[in-house]
């Protein structure tokens, strides 16, 4: 078998972030966290959404990457072909979870020796989009307010369901984890809260945001509120806050197809899959 010829692979400088922001546009809808976290973090090491890059280049241009953030998210843009190469970029290095592109988070896992290591969850869910020019925002109860409208320990234990819901895990252990992220959320303006007579009743936010696209994130309706149509409300709303800020189009996953549905009713699209691998506790990429 004639091996695939290697592009030369390094650690990105800043200098190379121009090429790395156009090659990561050019696939934008699923490259949301890694685009996000270099335009609020750079490249730099002080932030858990901070990340180093290893870059494959043809010439001046990028042709493909992988992305190591300081929490432990590998978050990979390359051709699946490719994988063994990026792989070999990150040896030795610790990671906590594989978030991507299905097909390119499943040939990595593979690649990095992980496929044995103890999951808390491998999900691949529909990756939906959204021109904002075709939102639906549905009618229906509440209206959107900033987090701080609610009881702090109220969106703790939103979040700490949420987390539970979706990727497993032992309340108590989640809790410290899960007032740091309230507190990220407030602090960053990212989130919003559907309020109805004074009360919370659902949340929402965006865990990437670029000026001209959003990627939504940490829906929650408490489970007795259910199927009241919440949900899509609190996302539509929000999304129209960020049109006429001048975003113009918006991509999430969804982790149900009860969420899928409700996505779909505001007018979002199927247009892959996107896959999250979170291990039990960070392992250490073994090629």
């Amino acid at each position: 078998m004639t091996r695939v010829a290697q592009l030369p692979i390094h650690r990105a400088t800043e200098a190379d972030c121009p090429a790395i922001v156009t090659f990561l546009r050019n696939h934008i809808e699923s490259s949301m966290f890694p685009l996000s976290n270099l335009a609020h973090h750079g490249l730099g090491r002080d932030h858990p959404n901070a990340q180093r890059i290893w870059i494959e280049t043809d010439g001046p241009y990028v042709t493909g990457l992988i992305a190591l953030t300081e929490s432990g998210s590998l978050l990979p843009q390359f051709p699946p072909g490719r994988a063994e190469f990026f792989a070999a970029a990150v040896d030795g290095e610790k990671v906590a979870m594989i978030l991507g592109d299905a097909p390119q988070v499943s040939v990595l896992r593979t690649a990095l020796g992980l496929t044995r290591a103890p999951l808390r969850t491998l999900n691949v869910e529909p990756h939906f989009s959204l021109d904002l020019s075709d939102l639906i925002v549905p009618e229906g109860e509440g209206t959107l307010a900033p987090l701080s409208a609610a009881p702090t320990q109220l969106l703790v234990d939103w979040r700490v369901a949420y987390e539970v819901e979706t990727f497993g895990g032992e309340p108590s252990a989640l809790r410290v984890d899960a007032a740091r992220q309230i507190a990220r959320w407030m602090a960053d303006n990212s989130h919003r809260v559907l309020m109805s007579k004074g009360q919370p009743i659902a949340m929402t936010g965006f865990n990437a945001r670029l000026p001209d696209i959003v990627q939504i994130g940490g829906v929650w309706t408490p489970p007795d509120l259910r199927r009241r149509g919440h949900a899509r409300r609190a996302v539509a709303l929000h999304l129209s806050e960020a049109q006429k800020a001048g975003v113009s189009r918006a991509v999430l996953f969804a982790a149900s197809e009860p969420a899928a549905r409700a996505y779909r009713a505001i007018g979002f699209r199927q247009i892959g899959e996107f896959s999250l691998c979170i291990f039990k506790k960070a392992q250490v990429a073994n090629v």
